[in-house]
């Protein structure tokens, strides 16, 4: 059974060039964050990051130090049973209940438990939805 729940991620971008990861993530180790969750992607020449860490606050202070400004944005963290299918369960519900997934990232955390990020258009509905 999945369950859905709240919570922030970072979101920043920077012009995009070779080393931008290692900047990025050597910043937030030097100041003792860990990330939890990482997407990023380059796109018309800028690099486009959404991060989850331990230490959102830290983490903003560090990235500034690499003249990077980061918002923090709600988003929705579900565990689900890492199989076949789990995906198609969360993706209906969401649909049958009118909810737009802006964008989703994740892995499996271990054999057994697969962790997505979703951002929504009605996050908190979707919560709802989700842990039916």
């Amino acid at each position: 059974m999945a369950k859905a729940t709240k919570s922030k991620q970072l979101t920043f971008y920077k012009a995009n060039r070779v080393g931008l990861l290692a900047e990025v993530s050597t910043a937030l180790a030097a100041a003792g964050v860990n990330m939890t969750g990482l997407c990023a992607y380059q796109m018309n020449k800028r690099a486009y990051f959404m991060v989850m860490t331990d230490n959102n606050a830290k983490a903003k202070r560090a990235l500034k130090k690499i003249k990077t400004t980061a918002k923090e944005e709600p988003v929705i963290v579900v565990e689900m049973t890492n199989k076949v299918g789990e995906m198609e369960k969360i993706a209906a519900k969401l649909a049958e209940a009118g909810i737009d997934i802006k964008y989703t990232y994740g892995t499996a955390g271990s054999t057994r438990s697969t962790f997505c990020v979703f951002k929504t258009d009605k996050d908190a509905k979707a919560i709802k939805v989700i842990n039916k």
